[in-house]
């Protein structure tokens, strides 16, 4: 969607060359995720000769709201207000949560799955379709 965005308007080979600096990605995938979202409403399609021109029907805007409303219910119980105590604690250096700073049994302890190092965590996620 990013790179539809940025052009307003193209095909599916436009779609990838303006991907392809960043995500060499095959025309068939580009050209399956493009008929996914025009199934779902994201986009239109026009037939132009053998090609199909596609336009958004949904702006940045609105897909940015959407994804930090579901960050916001998936790991902040729905209140915006931890997200912005969450990231006044991250600016200051301190990600650290409530939860971690609760005192725990020994047998918690040992129980308890440690999560990867920073270091050892793919930095790569993304929302796959923007």
């Amino acid at each position: 969607m990013k790179a539809l965005w940025l052009e307003g308007q193209a095909t599916v080979q436009g779609i990838r060359d303006g991907l392809l600096p960043d995500r060499p990605l095959a025309y068939t995938t580009v050209m399956t995720v493009m008929d996914r979202l025009a199934r779902k409403g994201a986009v239109t399609r026009e037939k132009i000769g053998r090609a199909h021109l596609y336009s958004p029907l949904v702006s940045e805007d609105v897909i940015r709201e959407r994804a930090l409303n579901r960050l916001i219910d998936d790991f902040f119980q729905g209140a915006p207000q931890q997200l912005r105590q969450y990231l006044d604690r991250a600016v200051a250096g301190s990600p650290k949560t409530a939860v971690s700073d609760r005192p725990s049994t020994n047998k918690a302890r040992r129980a308890r799955v440690h999560p990867p190092k920073e270091e050892e965590i793919d930095m790569r996620m993304d929302a796959s379709l923007l």
